[in-house]
């Protein structure tokens, strides 16, 4: 399973690549866009790094299981987790499966459907104050939310739109960093995976070419997650390079018509002209 300042430090380090190739380039704009993105994404370093500082309690305290301390973190925080697991945005169903399958406490579906209003206002009122935000995914062609998924606003903007194969790159991403958590979760001392994570695996497995077992269908403890990874990675290098090309042109639409909020959390309709129309 990955470590989410594990991963914050792989996106601050390629976001500094990023600005050092804009400024070379002259993009002086580009080089803005990628600057606000690192603030937001080292302001998320500290916080996690703020959090886990050991604070001397004043007297001594019963141990309290992982699970306990999972189920005393709000839900924005859970979903934070899962989509840092997953690296790709993700609908609250997912979110849901995800998080049953590998971190403790509980969410529900329910609890989702008022966050992404709440993210936004929160943003409205004191913009930039918490270190990330979950916001919607944006449609490539308008630039609108995509209001089925989330992303986290630390993410470069390429990784928070979703072109016409992002669907497919998406799942086939989810599915790989799934069956690396699961193979993670077998290799911990003494671990193994919940019947959870192997029914989510199993589930994507059966929609990605040679990624099932060749014997004993139906039993999840027969997938092999290595099999699935190298499966997902076979479809997705026929997929990848175009759904980049066009989440990157999207993109570059998004940073001159759009405000620093919008590039979060979308843009009305009618204050972008359509793909379309363009062409």
């Amino acid at each position: 399973m990955s470590d989410p300042l594990d991963a914050l430090e792989k996106s601050i380090s390629t976001l500094r690549r990023a600005i050092r190739d804009a400024s070379a380039a002259g993009d002086s704009e580009r080089a803005g866009e990628l600057r606000a993105q690192l603030r937001r994404a080292e302001r998320a370093w500290d916080a996690l790094i703020d959090t886990g500082e050991p604070t001397p309690p004043p007297r001594p305290v019963p141990d309290t299981p992982p699970a306990a301390f999972g189920s005393q973190l709000p839900a924005r925080e859970h979903v934070h987790r899962v989509l840092m697991l997953l690296g790709t945005p993700a609908a609250p169903k997912l979110i849901v499966g995800v998080h049953e399958a590998f971190f403790p406490g509980e969410l529900s579906a329910s609890k989702l459907s008022s966050l992404r209003r709440d993210e936004a206002r929160s943003y409205q009122s004191s913009p930039g104050a918490r270190p990330y935000y979950l916001c919607p995914a944006l449609a490539h062609d308008l630039l609108t939310p995509v209001r089925a998924l989330l992303t986290i606003s630390t993410w470069p903007l390429e990784q928070r739109i979703i072109s016409p194969l992002s669907p497919r790159v998406g799942f086939l991403t989810g599915a790989i960093h799934i069956a690396e958590a699961v193979l993670a979760a077998e290799a911990s001392a003494g671990g193994e995976p919940s019947p959870a994570a192997l029914r989510l695996l199993w589930r994507f497995a059966a929609n990605i070419p040679d990624a099932m077992p060749s014997s004993t269908p139906g039993r999840e403890s027969a997938l092999d997650p290595q099999k699935v990874i190298d499966a997902a990675r076979t479809e997705l290098d026929v997929h990848l390079d175009a759904d980049r090309a066009a989440r990157s042109e999207a993109s570059q639409r998004a940073r001159t018509s759009l405000h620093e909020a919008q590039q979060l959390f979308g843009a009305p309709p009618q204050n972008v002209t359509p793909l379309r129309a363009r062409a």
